[in-house]
């Protein structure tokens, strides 16, 4: 049941995300105990891609009051969770009941994964880490465990279609003499090394706007490293040459809103067009639009009440559109047999059971490339915005190669 699962699972994020990568397998150890600690920046979205793309099977600590949710419940218990009791969750319970069936799990080999800021968010920085995971792994007394620093990065997290990488970071060894202080320092210093540390959230909205104007959006790994660098440059000069730095803001920005209101994204400014992929789309084109339609309502019905159940949180929208497709599309092809039974039979109902989602899916794919066609089409009457972002990037460019020879090591 738990392979069945995970591979529908695994199937639904492919489609939901328009991109998932996965770096650092090596560092995951197969046959020995491990304890993943994981950033949590995207609410019950986070564990799934540990469940789906870990190369091994791995168990969860959770918050207590999500195995009374229901639906969410049964899965939680599915994959052999623990409960961490909190003081706000007001759950009845003991974690020394959560250490005593964590480490069970470790000395049978087994993986763990815990969250050990405690909470999902959206700040620009790790939150302060809890020391469960560090008395977890000393409380085991396992000479072969190993951490997994492991960070999950989300190119636009609350967005349908966006990007996903899953790193995994060098694991670290327990030593039986260090301090719980001393493990949960180089865990922090672990995730670091995996995730983006930015000093403020207007410094990372900054960094993602700029590393847009360099990106072409065909590799997240690469992506993903690009940020770390406009983040080190972005420190080196608030330090160095605040002036400049203000400068540079000043000119991303305006970019940024000269191509708002062009209805452009950056990476569309490259004029890169296959005739196939044109001949493509427009040959199914008719079928994609028919799939848009039947399923049009049901996507803005996800929505809506994505928006209403996440309450403004970003960290729980991708949550709750997941949830959201997962039970609404289903009961959407469901109610589209139904009715063609009632006017058609069985017969016709059955091919609608198959023809409806693959309309669906199609409609997702071609209106996709087709959009990012009529970009790049549109893009070529605005050669102003490549020569602005040409400097801009030259500009990045030159900070670049001053941090180098300040810095050649």
């Amino acid at each position: 049941m738990r392979r069945l699962i995970v591979s529908l699972f695994r199937f639904a994020i492919e489609v939901f995300y328009r991109r998932v990568e996965v770096a650092g397998l090596e560092n995951v150890p197969r046959d020995a105990p491990a304890v993943f600690a994981v950033n949590h920046p995207n609410g019950l979205i986070d564990p799934l891609f540990l469940l789906c793309y870990a190369p091994r099977q791995v168990s969860f600590l959770a918050k207590a009051p999500l195995f009374r949710y229901p639906v969410i419940g049964w899965f939680v218990k599915l994959f052999d969770s623990i409960p961490v009791y909190r003081k706000q969750d007001n759950v009845a319970g003991s974690n020394e009941e959560t250490f005593a069936r964590a480490r069970e799990i470790l000395e049978r080999g087994g993986g763990l994964a815990i969250f050990p800021e405690g909470t999902t968010h959206s700040d620009a920085r790790l939150r302060e880490l809890k020391t469960g995971a560090a008395r977890i792994a000393l409380g085991a007394s396992i000479s072969r465990l190993a951490i997994v620093p492991t960070g999950i990065y989300y190119s636009a997290k609350g967005t349908f279609r966006s990007d996903v990488l899953v790193l995994f970071g060098a694991p670290l060894s327990v030593r039986p003499d260090e301090s719980v202080e001393e493990l949960t320092r180089e865990i922090e210093n672990g995730l670091a090394s995996v995730t983006l540390q930015a000093d403020s959230r207007a410094a990372l909205d900054l960094i993602e706007k700029a590393e847009d104007i360099f990106s072409d959006r065909t590799d997240v790994t690469v992506e993903f490293e690009l940020r770390k660098q406009f983040i080190a440059g972005y420190h080196y000069l608030s330090e160095h040459d605040p002036e400049r730095l203000g400068r540079l803001e000043s000119e991303v920005t305006r970019f940024t809103e000269e191509l708002g209101r062009a209805k452009l994204e950056p990476h569309k400014l490259v004029p890169r067009f296959r005739f196939s992929t044109i001949v493509r789309v427009v040959v199914q084109l008719p079928l994609a639009l028919a799939g848009a339609v039947l399923h049009y309502p049901t996507y803005r019905l996800v929505g809506a009440l994505a928006k209403r159940f996440s309450q403004g949180e970003s960290e729980m929208m991708a949550t709750m559109k997941f949830i959201g497709s997962l039970l609404l599309f289903p009961l959407t092809w469901i109610v589209y047999a139904a009715l063609t039974f009632h006017f058609f039979g069985v017969a016709a109902a059955v091919a609608a059971l198959v023809i409806v989602p693959l309309l669906g899916y199609e409609a997702y794919r071609v209106l996709e490339t087709a959009d990012d066609l009529i970009g790049r089409m549109r893009a070529i009457r605005r050669r102003y915005l490549v020569a602005a972002r040409e400097t801009i990037r030259t500009e990045f460019l030159a900070v670049a190669e001053e941090m180098a020879a300040r810095d050649p090591l």
